[in-house]
């Protein structure tokens, strides 16, 4: 098999209290990134690049405790490559 590049895109939207929370990203169990949230009133427009084996890859966010946050990932989309993706599942083909 010969590994794909592969270009994801995310809308990321964070509600938060307090201090800015900190949020991480996964692809399968690979942390891709750890960021401070310090927006108020907007979202992200996160960009994942991977290079991977074809295969079915999941995409994950989660807050760093401790927060009073909620994070939420929409419109969740392969901008390039052979890639499809299904909720959170991103399937990358030969």
């Amino acid at each position: 098999m010969t590994k794909q590049f592969v270009r994801v895109l995310a809308d990321v939207h964070c509600n938060w209290e307090g201090l800015p929370p900190k949020y991480r990203v996964y692809v399968n169990n690979e942390l891709f990134a750890e960021r401070t949230w310090t927006w108020t009133d907007c979202y992200l427009e996160e960009l994942l690049q991977i290079e991977a084996d074809p295969g079915e890859y999941t995409i994950k966010y989660e807050m760093v405790p401790p927060c009073l946050a909620e994070i939420r990932a929409k419109n969740i989309r392969v901008e390039h490559g052979s890639a499809t993706i299904d909720g959170a599942i991103l399937r990358i083909t030969e």
